[in-house]
């Protein structure tokens, strides 16, 4: 089909707004039915069981045409879920400090021993997570959700430097994590306000995807030991597997939908990272119960509302993978770990009563208020736009 191009600022009223100072320019299909909106990126799909998935890709945040009448809610709401976002960053400061307080007092206190029972390397897939989301987000323009990952780096690496301090870190690795923590933020900070060559962003890119893609099979596998040899094949083997399949991508060796699917991955390995953070607590609670005496509902609690936050913001704009992250975390790993030490009795009936009635309102809430701006009668439209990203 042929294309065409077009540059033109979108002319809708609730388009007017800080997710779109500029404008750009994009290959479109010709649709002569239907009025496009022309956004930072073509969108990126692929094939999933019924469905149309289009949020592969780092595609900036979906928006739609409403009624005139419904501007003013819709905005509202725009502004709202905004907020929200922005407001997670207080439950996950919350989350940080403790640690790094007991980290600081053990350092002065010369028992840097104590610092030996934080596991550096988790510390580190951490923080490439939270650095490929900030690419991610970076490229939407997502201010306040760059804010989160920016915090969650910064705060990461501020127990790296503890970890570093106390010996516990090796030094080479140490280093080699601060010059990419402060290229990553710099070039992404760049990106976001228009300042960096479009080549130098490419391979930034290329390296968060080989990172990403050798690091999560790598630690799913780790998962599992002793249960399964311990092994590096499965990240050599990602690592590998990665590095063609960038090469292939630049140089024209792949089809058009292979080329944003490689683009897609980073974002999407971020994310099964986090995602995977549940699923070993839970296998460690499983392996030894007697542990979860130790796990804080405190800070589950802290989790599950940080997480929980930025749902309706991913609703709103209609990005799948940052929902499907958010969602796991907030029910898996936040209120997921509640249940377990509900059910061990370790926290009291009206603590994990409270927190059910809470996540559930606030679900409840998110889906009856994006439903309701953009004139649906029940949920259910929201949920195939998120799923198919229109």
């Amino acid at each position: 089909m042929a294309k065409s191009y077009y540059s033109f600022c979108p002319p809708l009223p609730h388009l007017h707004n800080r997710h779109y100072p500029f404008q750009f320019k994009y290959p479109i299909p010709n649709f002569p039915h239907q009025n496009l909106i022309l956004l930072h990126n073509a969108p990126s799909q692929f094939s999933y069981p019924n469905f149309l998935i289009k949020s592969l890709h780092s595609n900036p945040p979906h928006q739609e045409p409403v009624n005139v009448g419904r501007n003013e809610s819709y905005q509202q709401w725009d502004s709202l879920t905004s907020n929200f976002s922005a407001a997670a960053n207080i439950p996950f400061l919350l989350l940080q400090m403790p640690q790094i307080i007991l980290n600081a007092r053990n350092l002065l206190a010369a028992n840097k021993t104590a610092l030996s029972a934080i596991p550096w390397l988790g510390m580190l897939t951490s923080l490439l997570g939270n650095l490929s989301l900030l690419s991610y987000f970076a490229k939407k323009r997502e201010k306040e959700a760059m804010v989160v990952q920016t915090l969650g780096v910064v705060s990461t690496y501020v127990v790296l430097v503890q970890l570093a301090l106390a010996e516990t870190m090796p030094l080479p690795y140490f280093v080699a994590t601060s010059v990419v923590v402060v290229s990553g933020l710099v070039l992404n900070f760049l990106n976001f306000f228009g300042l960096l060559n479009a080549s130098i962003w490419r391979f930034w890119e290329d390296f968060i995807t080989i990172g990403g893609l050798s690091v999560l099979p790598q630690i799913m596998w780790s998962t599992f030991v002793p249960y399964v040899p311990n092994s590096i094949l499965p990240g050599a083997t990602a690592f590998v597997i990665a590095i063609l399949a960038v090469t292939m991508a630049r140089t024209g060796k792949l089809s058009e939908k292979g080329v944003k699917f490689v683009g897609g991955i980073s974002g999407w390995t971020a994310t099964l990272l986090f995602m995977w953070m549940p699923v070993s607590q839970m296998w460690t609670n499983y392996l030894n119960p007697e542990n979860m005496k130790g796990l804080s509902a405190f800070s589950m609690l802290l989790a599950m509302i940080g997480n929980g936050l930025m749902l309706p913001r991913a609703l709103f704009i209609r990005d799948f993978m940052w929902f499907t992250g958010s969602a796991w975390s907030t029910f898996f790993y936040g209120y997921g770990n509640i249940a377990c030490l509900y059910f061990l009795n370790i926290i009291s009936k009206e603590f994990f009563l409270a927190a059910t009635v809470g996540l559930i309102s606030w679900i409840g809430m998110a889906f009856w208020r994006d439903s309701a701006v953009h004139g649906y009668s029940s949920p259910l439209p929201s949920i195939r736009d998120l799923i198919s990203g229109s």
